[in-house]
């Protein structure tokens, strides 16, 4: 594979850097993960935007969540076909083999994905609606919820409340893997929505009794 290419230099500098400090410091909790295994108590879904630094946001130690990145932090529906889902892969594995008790989806403001899906809407993305555009046809997981947002005047007003249907549209679809609702039911898990404002390092998070989403 003559495409492979050495690490970057920064980035072995870097390694070498936590080898020498965080990893000398809890060498014995990193041995203890190894032998033991992990038991995250929460999955976390989430954008791949190298901005949303989730680790940060919640304090997180290594081995405490389960992390799953895509594109716009969606979850498709539950679609037993054969075909090849990673999305579905990382729920399946969270929940029936982790038993994690929760699974929150982290959206966030000025997300590319959904801007993608709202130009897709009004017309303006030819080269995501090409049936070879990956992140067009991912992005359609979305579409059915522009409607509820389509009479926003604000174009900045309606990407923010288009990323927040986008982490409802993921709830959503959780609830249809048989496994997760059955694990809603008997209040084995709990599913979490937030959305995060970058600029503003603001968190909010969706309320099912007012149907919407607050600061925390």
């Amino acid at each position: 594979m003559h495409a492979v290419r050495p690490l970057p230099a920064y980035l072995v500098k870097r390694y070498h850097g936590w080898r020498a400090t965080d990893y000398t410091e809890n060498h014995a909790w990193y041995e203890r993960l190894a032998e033991e295994g992990q038991r995250p108590r929460t999955m976390l879904i989430t954008c791949c935007d190298s901005r949303i630094q989730w680790s940060s946001i919640f304090g997180a130690e290594t081995g405490e969540f389960f992390i799953h990145r895509n594109i716009a932090n969606l979850v498709p529906p539950y679609q037993p076909d054969g075909a090849l889902h990673g999305t579905s892969a990382a729920v399946e594995y969270a929940v029936t083999s982790l038993h994690v008790s929760n699974i929150v989806v982290l959206g966030h403001s000025n997300c590319g994905g959904v801007k993608g899906c709202h130009d897709m809407c009004q017309g303006h993305a030819p080269e995501l609606e090409d049936e070879s555009s990956f992140v067009g046809r991912w992005m359609d997981l979305l579409r059915p919820k522009y409607a509820l947002v389509e009479d926003i005047a604000d174009e900045a007003e309606r990407l923010e409340a288009l990323e927040k249907q986008c982490v409802l549209a993921s709830l959503e679809n959780l609830l249809t893997f048989p496994f997760v609702a059955q694990g809603v039911t008997e209040d084995r898990l709990a599913l979490h929505g937030l959305w995060h404002h970058i600029a503003k390092g603001g968190l909010e998070v969706y309320d099912p009794t007012r149907d919407g989403f607050a600061p925390l």
